[in-house]
């Protein structure tokens, strides 16, 4: 030891952000700030060899790294020479991760001939180290590491545990929510920006480009996502946000059309950290985040939402110094190729002529023009629409006497009654399987055979069980024949008879419009799947039909 050396200490210390280094009141508040302080400096009121030149404070970090605030301070003042004595409560306020807190007091330190003191563990390096300590002082850094691990994975757990149970653990809802304030792991509407998300989505719908929303509620004086967070009264920062007050842009409404939770979807889990000493966040698979359906009240129904995941994903792109889209943007495509149709604008003396023609035949000459004039197909477009309205309105008196027809009954117990034929013919073939192999093994077959007849009764036995699954089908058909499930039916002949096309009506009910050189044109509607159904339910319900359900629906048709 050096006589008359004056060291000159940097008090350290430190608690984590969530207090988990500790259990109970009592460690809790020896472990506090002040009294880690009060403690450090009794101690070093008779050390006539260290003066204390500072004190660094991390409060609210984890031990897990060394990447701290007042931590690197602390080691620049050691660089440059202020430092040359670091004094902490104990070996767990100065780290817990045992590989860097081992390196630190056992390389770093001594290689900068830095002096630490860690008071409740009894070291001191000035004094050098015991076989003891030597032992001893590892361990406890093992230990503290150990306590981090087991806590992080209990809190990980915990966090696991909550998020299955749909409960929300962020710190902050996405626009058009808010926390409960008697739960926060509850979710509720915030009825104002709730309002903003559902302009948005309908404004899409109806043509306009994401920059044209942002300009309109910017122009509208609507705050955007982060500063109506900060004028609600919360401390929120998106971390993209560059200027001092944000306004809306494109990728902020895109964000909006994008995002599940508007569904009433609680999507959570996305990210996570490889393990408890590496902090960097890493996307995880999508099939591995944790899906709550209806876990609070939906701003869009799924309709709309997927509706725009379309839109978003198609061709519509809007013109320059126009705010919405055209008409047909991303519904029209070339009847041959399947690329989309492009609108064209030609002059011919004076007069201007809109049409579309396939985008292919203008980029490469790799198909031909389906050239079609713009009024032409809107006109086209019409009549078809109106012609399906019609169909649909006739479609849905029909649905309301079928289900009402006293023979679904019946049909549900003759298919009831199909199905355990099946099951008896399966258990059947099951069993000759068990049979021709103790056939096998008595010898009384060749395993030749064996084979051939395994694979007749195995394909067999499929055969019944895959039969089953299509009657089950069938009968979900059956009961599910209510009007609450030809609600779509109400989307077409609620515009009654279209006369002027809009951008809302073409998105809402048409998927796509193909176009065919001839101007022949193919018109896919939207719920095509569920049209089919209501057909199929029509078409097979005159099995066994009663002369009376036959005068019914004559009548109707």
């Amino acid at each position: 030891m050096k006589e008359n050396k004056i060291y000159k200490a940097a008090i350290y210390v430190r608690l984590s952000k969530e207090d988990g280094d500790v259990s109970g009141v009592s460690k809790a508040e020896s472990n506090s700030i002040s009294n880690q302080k009060e403690l450090i400096r009794e101690f070093l009121k008779n050390k006539e060899d260290i003066v204390v030149v500072s004190e660094r404070v991390d409060d609210g970090y984890s031990g897990v790294d060394f990447e701290r605030p007042a931590f690197q301070l602390m080691l620049e003042d050691i660089k440059q020479g202020k430092v040359d004595c670091v004094v902490v409560k104990d070996l767990s306020r100065f780290g817990r991760n045992y590989i860097e807190s081992g390196r630190y007091i056992e390389k770093i330190f001594p290689m900068l001939g830095v002096r630490f003191i860690a008071i409740n563990d009894n070291y001191d390096s000035l004094i050098g180290k015991s076989q003891t300590d030597e032992i001893v002082i590892p361990f406890k850094n093992l230990i503290n590491d150990a306590y981090c691990r087991d806590i992080s994975i209990k809190i990980r757990s915990h966090l696991d545990v909550k998020r299955r149970k749909g409960e929300f653990i962020g710190s902050f809802t996405v626009y058009g929510y808010k926390k409960d304030e008697r739960n926060h792991n509850l979710i509720i509407v915030d009825e104002y920006a709730a309002g903003i998300v559902s302009n948005i989505f309908s404004w899409k719908i109806a043509g306009m480009s994401q920059q044209g929303i942002a300009d309109r509620l910017n122009d509208m004086g609507v705050l955007s996502p982060a500063e109506y967070k900060k004028s609600c009264g919360s401390n929120y920062r998106a971390k993209f946000q560059t200027k001092s007050k944000a306004s809306w842009s494109a990728v902020a409404v895109t964000r909006i059309l994008t995002n599940e939770n508007y569904t009433g979807t609680l999507i959570q889990g996305k990210y996570t950290t490889p393990n408890y000493k590496v902090k960097k966040t890493v996307v995880k698979n999508e099939e591995d985040w944790v899906r709550i359906e209806n876990a609070f009240e939906a701003i869009v129904n799924k309709e709309q939402f997927n509706m725009v995941q379309e839109l978003l994903k198609r061709d519509t792109r809007v013109a320059p110094n126009n705010k919405t889209v055209y008409l047909f943007s991303g519904i029209t495509v070339c009847g041959d190729c399947g690329r989309q149709m492009s609108r064209k604008v030609s002059t011919v003396a004076g007069k201007k002529y809109v049409y579309y023609m396939c985008s292919a035949n203008k980029k490469d000459g790799s198909c031909s023009s389906h050239r079609i004039k713009e009024d032409e197909l809107e006109k086209a477009v019409i009549t078809y629409l109106n012609a399906y309205i019609e169909e649909l309105s006739e479609i849905k008196k029909l649905l309301g006497y079928v289900e009402k027809l006293p023979l679904q009954e019946s049909n549900i117990k003759r298919l009831d009654m199909r199905i355990v034929q099946l099951e008896e013919e399966a258990e059947r073939y099951e069993k000759l399987k068990i049979s021709v192999y103790e056939d096998l093994k008595e010898n009384l077959i060749t395993k030749d055979e064996y084979v051939t007849l395994k694979h007749e009764f195995e394909m067999r036995r499929r055969d019944a069980l895959d039969s089953i699954a299509q009657i089950n089908l069938e009968i979900e058909r059956l009961v599910q024949r209510n009007g609450k499930h030809h609600e779509w039916i109400e989307a077409f002949i609620s515009k009654k008879k279209v006369e002027i096309l809009t951008r809302n009506v073409v998105v809402e009910l048409i998927d796509h419009i193909r176009v065919y050189e001839d101007k022949r044109l193919e018109i896919t509607f939207r719920y095509a799947d569920k049209y089919a159904e209501a057909l199929y339910l029509i078409n097979n319900i005159d099995t066994n039909r009663s002369d009376k359900e036959n005068r019914i629906l004559q009548e109707v048709s």
